[in-house]
């Protein structure tokens, strides 16, 4: 069995390296080809382009990034053409998947969506797009099946979200914990982002909002977790741009460790807001954009919220904040108010274990794999007598190596 899939985002690439995982359980044999990062390959995939060190946002960042994403498109296709994998796999970022999707439909190979984009949130009209290009959905959320299905899109089915499976078995540092712990002051988590962008935009407001917050009768320690070090060193930068002085520290790769030992978070808008359910603490989601974005953005968005956690829960149990404004204060706001009162901190520390006990359901990597492997072994078993199954057929030149033309 032959594969491609992509994955274009850091989160995409965790939940990537655990499908992979799991079809090498079920099909010892499979062949992982296709776009990701550093976690894809080392569960064996072999990278055409680390996609994931292109991930981008919003328009403009984009439309700069075209003629890159038009040239992997097109390795893509020749991929497809050449090579016939029996399925292609894509893992959230749409955009440029859709690219990917129309092509491997041109040449027959049947597409799964692991993790969909939030289509219902936002530009509804490009279900049309799903109908057309994509085969099964494997949802990440409950009520997108039925949205799918009211919608005219058959074969989605609600397989549960993979950021579970990787909070399932992850091992902190009790040695970093105990570390920190032992450095006085009541611990607030910043949690900026896995884009360059997001760090560049909402570190700012996050930056400001401790200074506020300082300024109150906590002993605070402030601490920042960047994705890798070239994030940690752009956010030391900022630290000493913006002239304030503050008891912060910026760790690489510390993102569980950091939840598990903070009172209060401030994060950004993503998966790492499941990873903040999971440890029931007291969060408030910033997503800062430009101005010019958020107009463009604003009528298309459908959807009541932006973060993961108030999309399962249909309410606002992180308060969120969509915003090209100054919100530092209301960050300061609500963090003062979880430190200052500790019923309130239980309450919201309550409301997101209670949901936490609803929803937090691991093994959609494994449901995912399992869904992906029977489908295809029934399309294998279904094919007439003399048709040589996708990721099977003959490839051209040994076709004319073997005809001697």
């Amino acid at each position: 069995m032959k594969l491609f899939i992509s994955a274009g985002e850091p989160s995409g690439d965790l939940h990537a390296a655990n499908l992979i995982r799991e079809l090498k359980r079920l099909r010892p044999d499979v062949e992982i080809v296709g776009f990701g990062g550093p976690h894809m390959e080392r569960e064996g995939a072999r990278l055409l382009f680390p996609l994931v060190d292109l991930a981008v946002m919003w328009f403009l960042r984009v439309l700069l990034n075209l003629h890159k994403f038009i040239g992997l498109a097109n390795q893509a296709e020749r991929y497809f053409r050449d090579e016939r994998p029996d399925a292609v796999i894509l893992i959230d970022y749409p955009g440029f998947h859709w690219a990917l999707a129309k092509r491997a439909k041109r040449h027959g190979v049947p597409v799964f969506y692991y993790v969909p984009p939030q289509i219902w949130a936002w530009a509804g009209w490009r279900v049309k797009k799903v109908r057309k290009y994509v085969d099964h959905l494997l949802c990440s959320l409950p009520f997108e099946p039925q949205w799918y299905r009211d919608r005219g899109v058959e074969g989605a089915i609600f397989v549960g979200h993979p950021y579970f499976d990787e909070l399932d078995g992850r091992e902190l540092d009790e040695a970093f914990l105990a570390e920190r712990r032992a450095i006085p002051g009541r611990k607030v988590a910043i949690l900026p982002g896995s884009r360059t962008q997001e760090v560049l935009r909402n570190m700012p407001v996050f930056l400001e909002a401790a200074s506020k917050l300082a300024r109150e009768k906590f002993e605070l320690n402030f601490e920042v977790c960047a994705l890798h070090e070239a994030h940690r060193q752009l956010i030391l930068n900022q630290i000493a741009q913006s002239g304030l002085t503050l008891p912060i520290v910026v760790h690489a790769g510390r993102t569980p460790e950091l939840i598990r030992m903070a009172e209060v978070a401030w994060a950004v808008s993503g998966s790492v807001g499941l990873e903040l359910m999971v440890e029931a603490l007291p969060s408030v989601v910033l997503y800062k954009v430009n101005r010019i974005d958020l107009i463009i953005a604003r009528p298309f968005i459908k959807s009541r919220f932006i973060s993961l956690v108030n999309l399962m829960a249909d309410r606002e149990v992180m308060p969120e904040y969509l915003t090209a404004d100054d919100v530092s204060g209301e960050l300061a706001g609500w963090a003062s108010r979880w430190l200052g009162d500790p019923a309130a901190r239980q309450l919201a520390s309550q409301t997101l274990a209670d949901l936490r006990a609803d929803v937090a359901k691991p093994g959609a990597s494994a449901r995912a794999a399992t869904r992906i492997v029977e489908v295809l072994s029934s399309l294998s078993r279904t094919k007439p007598e003399g048709f040589h199954p996708i990721g099977n057929r003959p490839h051209p030149s040994r076709d004319l190596h073997a005809t001697g033309r």
